[in-house]
């Protein structure tokens, strides 16, 4: 997942792009970057890092023009540890396009490929979003050719891009002299929106940069749909996708979104309040409320669920970790002992809330487990007597391509185990999970426009159609974390909790 940001305005946007991504950092902590635009000429500074620690005064200074496009990076494909594959992505023809790219393209080897063997384009990076530019970047060569640029051509050009191009895409591009485009793909996997303030167009990954930097959301960008806003701040909108259907990604209402976003017409915090409600029902069918003396939840975007739960069983509501938030990312790890120590440098237990009592633990999700583990054995530790723990979301059985650093199969506790395997290895007393179903009602209710949503991860089923085994493997060949990388410990890291 990553977070992205353009603008269109009649002043500065610097100052702008910074407010948003820092809205937006949830999204991505490990690269940051900002291009702007003055007199056809772009500006820009990208680098490894947090926005506060990439963006300093000089480079601010460094980055003057009316319009421009910025991107918080959490790499799911290519090379993690090179500055250059943080975004931007730029090509000089035709007419200069710079472009961020929020999902995860799945036929991004072939058409890498493609643009080799046709000699028609170079890519320097193993990006699949710097193949999306190059493909965006031939369809609106091919296009104009050599003419001057009409926002029909550039819907003419996205059209074809959405026949080439497979997976979830969320993209702003820049084209130097013209304007910024938008356009999502056509399931809408992967969230767009546009707000507008006093003489700016404003577009982000979620609702919260456009109220956050005093913009009103106006409204969101439809699957397969493309918006191209000119200089002068006129928008024209078109649909470029024969066949769009929403299908966002159920993973951004469980965990990855700000819980005070709307997104797709659906607030986050009111969909995680609704997944405690439908959890609740399923802690009952498991444990008696009776056997429960305290409902924690593991921080932080548990919360809301493990509230709602705990006050529809008239249980007591309790805070049992602290949270350390200034401890660095620790994505890479050198083996399972640094995991499990990184797990306690970031939460600390209140021994007084577990001392003697049976406690029902709250998590969004679990994934590998190795955190739930030693979660339940810090609350062991603690003095508790019985732990239980439930999760909001349903078991993760499956890899996700289309943005979310998922591990691969095997490398998941619920996939091929039952719940009561589950149970033995994270060691807790009952484990008890959402349903697919459940989860899907629970937050579809919020908007009845959405028929079905991307849940890929818990179900299995992928919303594009063209997913095989040999996908996934080569996707898994991709990926930037390895068995030695991302677990839970990474998620305990990220800051949309604390929000």
């Amino acid at each position: 997942m990553c977070g992205i940001v353009g603008v269109v305005s009649n002043a500065p946007v610097n100052q702008l792009l910074y407010d948003a991504l820092l809205l937006l950092q949830h999204r991505g902590q490990d690269a940051a970057g900002i291009v702007t635009q003055q007199e056809r000429k772009f500006f820009m500074h990208k680098a490894r890092g947090m926005v506060r620690d990439v963006f300093r005064t000089r480079n601010m200074r460094s980055l003057p023009g009316n319009c421009g496009l910025g991107q918080v990076r959490y790499p799911t494909a290519g090379n993690a540890f090179s500055d250059e594959e943080a975004q931007p992505f730029y090509v000089n023809a035709p007419f200069g396009i710079v472009l961020v790219h929020n999902g995860n393209l799945t036929n991004a080897k072939a058409l890498k490929t493609e643009l080799f063997s046709s000699g028609h384009r170079h890519t320097n990076t193993d990006s699949d979003s710097e193949v999306l530019l190059n493909v965006l970047a031939y369809e609106i060569e091919e296009t104009t050719r050599g003419l001057p640029l009409r926002a029909r051509d550039v819907f003419e050009a996205v059209r074809k891009v959405h026949l080439r191009i497979q997976g979830s895409y969320a993209v702003i591009a820049m084209i130097a002299g013209h304007g910024v485009l938008a356009f999502r793909d056509p399931f809408g996997i992967r969230p767009l929106c546009m707000g507008r303030g006093d003489g700016t167009v404003l577009l982000a990954s979620e609702s919260v940069a456009l109220e956050g930097t005093a913009h009103k959301f106006e409204r969101n960008i439809d699957p397969g749909e493309a918006v191209f806003i000119d200089l002068q701040g006129k928008v024209h909108a078109q649909q470029c996708a024969a066949q769009p259907v929403l299908n966002p990604c159920i993973f951004e209402f469980v965990y990855l979104a700000r819980p005070d976003s709307v997104m797709d017409g659906i607030s986050v915090y009111q969909a995680r309040l609704n997944l405690g409600k439908a959890l609740a029902q399923r802690v009952i069918s498991t444990v008696p409320p009776n056997e429960i003396d305290v409902v924690i939840p593991i921080p932080e975007s548990s919360r809301p669920s493990a509230a709602q739960l705990a006050q529809l069983l008239g249980l007591p509501y309790r805070e049992g970790f602290v949270k350390n938030r200034y401890v660095g990312r620790t994505f890479i790890m050198p083996g399972q002992s640094v995991r499990k120590k990184s797990v306690r440098q970031k939460l600390n237990a209140i021994a007084s809330e577990f001392k003697g009592r049976n406690v029902l633990l709250v998590d969004d999700s679990i994934v590998r487990g190795t955190t739930s583990r030693e979660i339940v054995q810090m609350a062991r530790e603690a003095g508790a007597r019985k732990v239980y723990m439930a999760s909001a979301a349903p078991p993760v059985r499956f890899p996700n391509v289309y943005g979310i650093d998922m591990p691969t199969a095997e490398e998941l506790v619920a996939h091929n185990r039952s719940v009561e395997q589950i149970r033995e290895l994270i060691g807790c007393d009952a484990l008890i999970y959402q349903d697919v179903e459940g989860m899907k009602k629970a937050i579809g209710s919020l908007n009845p426009a959405i028929k079905n949503f991307d849940a890929s991860c818990f179900d299995g089923i992928y919303v594009t159609g063209n997913i095989t085994a040999d996908d996934i493997a080569r996707l898994n060949a991709n990926r930037v974390s390895t068995d030695e990388s991302a677990d839970e410990t990474s998620r305990l890291a990220l800051p949309n909790h604390e929000d």
